[in-house]
C-alpha cells in the first residue's frame, strides 16, 4: 500500500469537508456545518500565516488529513504549531498513515520556524495517546480550559 501525503491547497476544501465531518462524528464534536467548515478551511488554506493542512490518500482515495495552526508563544520561544485536527479513516488505522501525516506536519512546521508542535487529546482516548507517545510526543501536566467568546 502506497500512501501519498501532500500539502492541501484551497482546491482541496471540498475533499476535506467530508473527512472533517467523519472526524467530528468520531470525536463527538457537535455543530458540524458543512458550509461553515468549508469557509473556514478555505481561509486556512489560502493564508499560510495561519497554518497548513495535509491530505493522505491511498490509491487516489483520501483516507486522512491533518490541520496544524500557528501561534506565538513566549514559553516556547516564538512561533509554535498546534495540531488542530488529525483523522485517519478506521480501515487505515495502524497502517502508518497517521505517522506519515505527523512527519509531514513536523517537517513543514520546523521549516516554517516553529519551535514546538503540540496537540490536544481526549483523556479517554488511550489508543491515540499510545500512538502519540510512540511518535515522540510527551504528556504535559496541564488541563485545558476554554471559554466561548461568541
Amino acid at each position: 500500500m502506497t500512501v501519498d501525503i501532500r500539502t492541501a491547497t484551497p482546491a482541496d476544501t471540498a475533499t476535506l469537508v467530508p473527512l472533517v465531518e467523519q472526524y467530528w462524528k468520531f470525536e463527538g464534536i457537535d455543530g458540524f456545518d458543512a458550509k461553515r467548515v468549508e469557509a473556514l478551511l478555505g481561509r486556512l488554506l489560502a493564508d499560510e500565516s495561519l497554518g497548513r493542512a495535509w491530505i493522505a490518500s491511498v490509491g487516489g482515495r483520501p483516507v486522512g488529513y491533518l490541520l496544524a495552526v500557528f501561534l506565538f508563544s513566549l514559553e516556547h520561544g516564538g512561533q509554535a504549531a498546534e495540531i488542530d485536527e488529525i483523522f485517519v479513516r478506521t480501515e487505515q488505522r495502524g497502517s502508518k498513515v497517521g505517522a506519515q501525516l505527523l512527519k509531514a506536519a513536523e517537517t513543514t512546521c520546523r521549516a516554517a520556524g516553529c519551535t514546538k508542535i503540540a496537540l490536544q487529546l481526549g483523556r479517554g482516548n488511550g489508543a491515540a495517546r499510545r500512538f502519540y507517545l510512540k511518535n515522540g510526543y510527551s504528556e504535559r501536566v496541564f488541563d485545558l480550559l476554554d471559554k466561548d467568546l461568541g
